[in-house]
């Protein structure tokens, strides 16, 4: 379930085909490259929820300008993935933009309308009660004698499984007679159609059992209603019950939404089958409680099984836009839950396991991965290079946090040919270039390459596999190198490039992308690894990052304020994306800048109060001035994989969990300055078991429960 994004790339769908698969290119059946993956910022489409990693899709034409998305920003999203339905704040779903019930990507029901005694209700609220379900309120006066004071309330609860329960109560003092009508139609059009105005018009319904059936060349689907109707008129999409309501009584009708051969469609985070712990934060600051409440809901409603492989797990990238696997997303989201166990980890290793290139050749060891946009100042960056460096990554922290051995032997192999890929690529360079072969030289993925090296040799020498020895002295070298290349000097003390060109020119506007350096890893001992800037520009970039021109107040800008593209909706070039300024806190909190860290924390969770606990993926970059909200971004999904992880990976770096399950210890190494006050985490997991921690208003950590034999570390 995907749509295309109108920010356009060098790899989107009008780029004309290549014989064979470049980097980020998928590897169809046989071998035939197919369209890529795409995660929001190319305009290639993603693969639809439901379907699994692999499956070929045709992307959409695009015209020499692409068309605005339909707005979703005001929308009530709800997703038990891979249902899905949207929603307006007025409640009634009348086929406009993205309204509708979908599954699996195609949407079932685009209008059900509800009129009481002909008669629309007035709509009086609406709000998420979980990130699968939404309650919307309406009024009406229906008695003649009521005066102004509306005696019948309407209630709609709507599920993205497929559900509409609609309940009447009356406060008459009288019975009320009424007909409560609902008008029902559907195109069965795919999101991304949907999204770029070429769904179709609704197609014809017929009577079916109790409610109605509509058919296409796509498939069928029906509308089930408990009770009966009293009426069901097919050429109008309309069922009618003749209502009587005794003085003070309740009436409910429900619809159920079903394509036909599917049954009620449970969505992988339901009951048992979560990977994620029962967490819980208590805190002196009440928006963590619901934060973390709301985060790890909406991860829970993302979740998808590979269809071939069920009992393996993998976060969407998010709703609407992007119900599919993203694997850069996918495996950083992952990485960020650790806190709440490793199933996640696993499934999503797993998954990616299997999508990885095999064969000779340069791209032989690649997670397969999109292009995606990177502002005004770069070209499109490959995904997949992102991805091939995470997935070393999250298997040897997913080990520090307790994954069994087992499962780490089982998923090294994979681990062994993203580190080969790596070291393959760069050859004789001391810079690993994205994308592939005449890309720049990124900052950010120098940062991903030297963690994804320095990680990986821990994992190949304790194993006892060959190459971590080459991988640290690459490592090395580039640390030696990049202090030099990569140090843009000004009036203010310096920054680090952007990128540096194959020319030796540096890019030297300051992005968020530069919070990757403070993301070294996890080593042995809760220590951790080796960073590629030294003491001194760590500290001159934490003043950057906690400066007026990067610090929006709600969190950390992609593009400083000062540049001249700076765009506060550009989501390269000015917008706050939370996953970025989740890293950025959690790494100035590593090195011990505080301050910088406490203000970009307070700022996002101030965003996320704003938001009802549910942060979007990013939104936009203006400045916090009292009394002000954080700005939606109208291209934003929400719920996002990474947003919600990271409110997961914020709360935790309060309590600056570093485990090493594996030697039997967890370091603690709390925010000093505690700028939420007390805070309480329980029901957390290392080394498969319960693990709780308080941090007290001093900043002072306290292990409360933790598996047997596990030692707190110095």
């Amino acid at each position: 379930m995907s749509m295309p994004h109108p920010s356009s790339a060098p790899d989107g769908p009008d780029a004309p085909r290549p014989p064979a698969p470049r980097s980020g290119q998928s590897v169809g059946r046989g071998g035939a490259p197919v369209a890529p993956r795409s995660d929001r910022d190319t305009g290639a489409p993603l693969i639809p929820a439901g379907r699994g990693p692999g499956s070929p899709r045709t992307p959409l034409p695009v015209p020499g300008r692409p068309a605005d998305l339909p707005p979703a920003h005001t929308a009530l999203i709800c997703a038990a993935l891979p249902g899905l339905v949207i929603s307006p704040q007025e409640g009634q779903l009348t086929g406009r933009g993205l309204e509708g019930f979908y599954m699996a990507g195609r949407r079932t029901l685009s209008r059900c309308l509800v009129r009481v005694g002909g008669r629309e209700p007035l709509a009086m609220q609406a709000r998420m009660l979980a990130a699968d379900r939404a309650r919307f309120v309406g009024t009406l006066r229906a008695s003649p004698d009521a005066g102004p004071d509306p005696d019948l309330v309407v209630e709609r609860t709507r599920h993205a499984e497929g559900l509409e329960r609609i309940t009447l109560r009356s406060s008459a003092h009288r019975a009320l007679r009424l007909p409560l009508e609902v008008a029902l139609g559907t195109d069965l059009a795919e999101l991304a159609d949907v999204a770029s105005g070429r769904s179709g018009p609704d197609l014809q319904a017929s009577v079916h059992g109790g409610g109605l059936r509509w058919s296409g060349p796509t498939g069928h689907v029906t509308v089930a209603a408990d009770p009966p109707p009293t009426d069901a008129l097919a050429s109008a999409g309309l069922l009618r019950w003749a209502l009587e309501l005794p003085p003070g009584g309740t009436l409910t009708v429900e619809l159920r939404v079903r394509p036909e051969g599917q049954g009620t469609t449970g969505a992988a985070g339901r009951g048992a089958a979560s990977p994620f712990a029962e967490a819980q934060v208590f805190s002196d600051e009440s928006g963590a409680e619901v934060l973390l409440r709301t985060c790890v809901d909406d991860l829970r409603a993302l979740l998808l099984r590979d269809p071939r492989h069920p009992a393996d797990t993998h976060l969407a990238a998010g709703a609407p836009w992007r119900c599919g696997l993203a694997p850069a997303e996918a495996l950083a989201a992952a990485r960020m839950t650790l806190p709440l166990g490793t199933r996640l980890a696993v499934g999503t290793l797993r998954t990616l396991a299997r999508s990885q290139l095999g064969g000779p050749g340069p791209q032989s060891g690649l997670i397969p991965g999109p292009l995606r946009d990177s502002g005004p100042h770069l070209p499109p960056g490959c995904t997949a290079t992102e991805a091939t460096l995470l997935f070393p990554v999250l298997l040897a922290e997913a080990r520090r946090w307790g994954l069994a051995e087992r499962e780490v032997e089982e998923l090294l192999p994979a681990a062994e040919r993203c580190l080969e890929w790596l070291r393959t690529t760069v050859g004789d360079s001391v810079y690993l270039a994205d994308p592939q072969p005449g890309g720049p030289f990124r900052c950010e993925t120098q940062a991903h390459a030297h963690r994804a090296a320095l990680l990986g040799a821990d994992l190949l020498d304790t194993y006892g596999r060959t190459g971590g020895t080459a991988l640290r002295q690459w490592a090395k070298a580039m640390r030696d190198a990049f202090r030099d290349d990569f140090w843009v000097e000004d009036g203010s003390g310096g920054r680090p490039a952007a990128a540096r060109t194959r020319d030796g020119h540096t890019v030297p506007q300051p992005v968020s992308g530069a919070v990757h350096l403070l993301d070294t890893g996890l080593s042995a001992g809760g220590e951790m690894a080796p960073g590629l800037l030294d003491k001194a520009r760590t500290e001159q970039l934490a003043r950057l990052l906690g400066g007026p021109a990067m610090d929006s107040g709600w969190g950390l800008r992609s593009l400083g304020a000062k540049e001249a593209a700076y765009n506060p909706f550009g989501h390269r070039s000015g917008a706050v994306r939370v996953q970025e300024t989740a890293v950025a806190v959690t790494g100035l909190a590593a090195a011990g800048h505080e301050q910088e860290a406490g203000s970009l924390l307070r700022g996002v969770l101030a965003a996320a109060e704003a938001f009802g606990g549910r942060l979007p993926e990013m939104y936009a970059g203006e400045q916090r001035t009292p009394g002000s909200a954080p700005v939606p971004h109208p291209a934003a999904s929400r719920p996002a994989a990474t947003s919600a992880a990271s409110g997961v990976l914020l709360l935790c770096s309060l309590a600056g969990i570093r485990p090493d399950a594996p030697a039997g210890t967890v370091t603690l190494r709390p925010f000093r300055a505690a700028p939420l006050g007390e805070i309480a985490l329980t029901g957390l997991r290392i080394a498969g078991a319960p693990f709780s921690v308080r941090v007290s208003r001093l900043g002072l950590a306290m292990v409360e429960e933790a598996a047997e034999g596990l030692q707190l570390g110095v």
